[in-house]
């Protein structure tokens, strides 16, 4: 990236025509951050210390750069430093939030984005990063009001809030594109892209590559190991490219990606740097595996290192981006009444959009006790990530559990005192507080034994299961939802579609409540529906990863050829 215009080399110009100035150091290192570039922002941050020792400003920008290189309580120092310096200073105690999350101090993140919040109460992007941690936290305290104050501002076109923390509020997908749109134009207005490079042409193989932090055992990693080893197996004419932002965890997972493809560590790589690496292995068409998700790298993608760019599988929206040409989904997930809220072209798969790994094999279930959960009774679950869980969605389970007599309900624990919490309101709404069991985090093979404890999944809404849908059908416990009006609503409402269980996407709140309670209090019926979904995942179908694959290659190779004849991105029927 160089020339007019680029922020990085018009900071980098103002040092070296001002090398006394704090203020050019400052910009420099925001410039170096912003480009993905730690270890550089962190010397200009530095030198700008060397010039004002103690300066908040500097101070900030060093916390920031520890932030990214993830030297946490390297980060929390400095920025404590700056917020002591500077206590009045909204945006240093919003980022010394961000460190606190991660630190895994729940409960003080929270109290950081309040400050930062009354610091500056307007300030809707402030305003969001309270509204999403106060749902992680299950603390529903004016919710209502944080959450008005957030879609009138992205309606407004007023402020750029984080679109993955956005998708958790009850709207369309047409509000969806507009907050995915405003945080695109703030990437496109720091980024040049690379210089136009045409798809490739010839009998060579067509070159796949996928971006993403999740190459590892993370929820990305399970589900798309088994179709890259598919793909690896069946040919089919593609070469397959695996680009890691994340580094080797030494799982069993991130080996199998190795031998499933060629893989690219660029792990802690500057933006410019990854689109290099993606650039130089000649890659025809880039899916992006994050998004907008956290870890996500956007700017890499605004640089246009493939001819053809896709949003496809972890982040459930639009981009909202003039740098992604299609969306992988199918016709349940992303109906064609939703598509005007939508950025990309659809590209239509035959079935459902997300693959599984389907080379796990069950451990044997544990016992009950073993578990906390009673011997006898119902036991509902609901593992999906605790923001999900809002009040409607909580009041929805609470109805079911007054309905179904010694049952329970099984959480995945969340961060800081939102089991707490949770207990509290199942109180208020009438139910024994020691119904509600909670689970901590599991490695992957505990938590899947534990699943088929589970008689029935209780889904969230507008945010419903995903991975962890999939996760609980291949388990064999069936999964209740009601699917909604975007394309995060509507993942488990595909999986159940294509199993050929659409009975259980119920159609609205009263219908859920009913269902789930008459299956609650028939255990005989409950074991046949059971036994239907392990029937339905072992047939052809929802999980073969080699007709998954087969389709996927055969799309992108009618992506690929429509590019070669010199047309436009356009969207394609299953």
């Amino acid at each position: 990236m160089s020339g007019r215009g680029d922020p990085l080399q018009l900071a980098r110009q103002a040092t070296a025509a001002a090398p006394a100035s704090l203020v050019a150091w400052v910009v420099l290192a925001d410039a170096e951050l912003d480009a993905g570039d730690a270890a550089r922002g962190q010397e200009a941050a530095q030198r700008a210390l060397q010039l004002a020792p103690g300066h908040p400003e500097a101070l900030a920008r060093v916390g920031r750069a520890h932030w990214m290189a993830h030297r946490l309580d390297a980060a929390a120092s400095s920025l404590r430093q700056a917020v002591r310096a500077a206590p009045g200073h909204p945006g240093f105690v919003l980022w010394l939030g961000h460190v606190l999350e991660d630190l895994g101090e729940a409960e003080a993140a929270s109290d950081a984005y309040a400050r930062a919040h009354a610091l500056a109460p307007e300030a809707a992007a402030i305003t969001a990063h309270l509204l999403a941690w106060r749902r992680k936290l299950c603390d529903w305290r004016d919710l209502d009001a944080l959450s008005a104050q957030v879609v009138a501002a992205v309606r407004a076109g007023q402020a750029a809030v984080e679109p993955f923390a956005f998708l958790s509020e009850d709207v369309g997908a047409g509000d969806q594109l507009r907050c995915a749109r405003l945080a695109a134009a703030q990437v496109s207005a720091r980024t040049r892209p690379l210089p136009a490079r045409a798809i490739g042409v010839g009998d060579a193989p067509l070159r796949l590559g996928f971006l993403s932090n999740g190459f590892a055992a993370h929820p990305t990693g399970l589900l798309t190991v088994a179709f890259f080893e598919a793909m690896a197996d069946a040919g089919g004419g593609v070469e397959i490219h695996l680009f890691a932002l994340n580094p080797d965890d030494g799982s069993t997972i991130r080996r199998r990606l190795h031998g499933a493809g060629r893989l690219h560590d660029v792990a802690a790589q500057s933006h410019q740097a990854v689109a290099s690496r993606i650039r130089a292995a000649g890659i025809d068409i880039l899916y992006d595996l994050r998004g907008w998700g956290g870890g996500g790298v956007p700017a890499v993608l605004a640089m246009r290192p493939a001819p053809l760019q896709v949003n496809w599988l972890a982040y459930p929206g639009t981009s909202g981006a003039p740098w992604m040409d299609y969306v992988l989904a199918d016709r349940f997930v992303l109906p064609p009444p939703l598509h005007p809220g939508f950025s990309e072209h659809v590209a239509w798969l035959p079935r459902c959009f997300q693959p599984s790994d389907t080379g796990r094999r069950l451990s044997p279930a544990p016992t009950r006790a073993s578990c906390g959960l009673p011997d006898t009774g119902t036991v509902f679950c609901c593992f999906n990530n605790s923001y999900k869980m809002n009040p409607a969605s909580f009041a929805r389970a609470m109805a079911v559990l007054r309905g179904v007599a010694g049952s329970v309900l099984w959480l995945l624990s969340g961060p800081g005192h939102g089991d707490a919490r949770l207990r509290s309101a199942a109180a208020a709404a009438g139910v024994d507080p020691a119904r509600l069991v909670t689970m901590p985090k599991q490695p992957h093979a505990d938590y899947m034994a534990r699943l088929q404890l589970a008689d029935l999944f209780l889904d969230c809404s507008p945010y419903n299961a995903h991975t962890t849908a999939s996760d609980a059908l291949w388990a064999g416990c069936p999964v209740l939802t009601r699917p909604g009006r975007s394309f995060a609503g509507r993942v488990a409402g595909s999986l159940n579609h294509h199993l050929g269980m659409d009975a259980l996407n119920a159609v609205d709140d009263a219908a859920f409540i009913e269902h789930a309670v008459t299956l609650g209090n028939d255990p005989p019926r409950l074991a046949t529906l059971r036994g239907r979904l392990r029937a339905a995942a072992s047939a052809p179908g929802l999980f073969s990863m080699d007709a998954f694959a087969r389709d996927f290659a055969t799309l992108a190779h009618r992506m690929a050829a429509r590019a070669r004849e010199g047309l436009p991105p356009a969207p394609f029927a299953d």
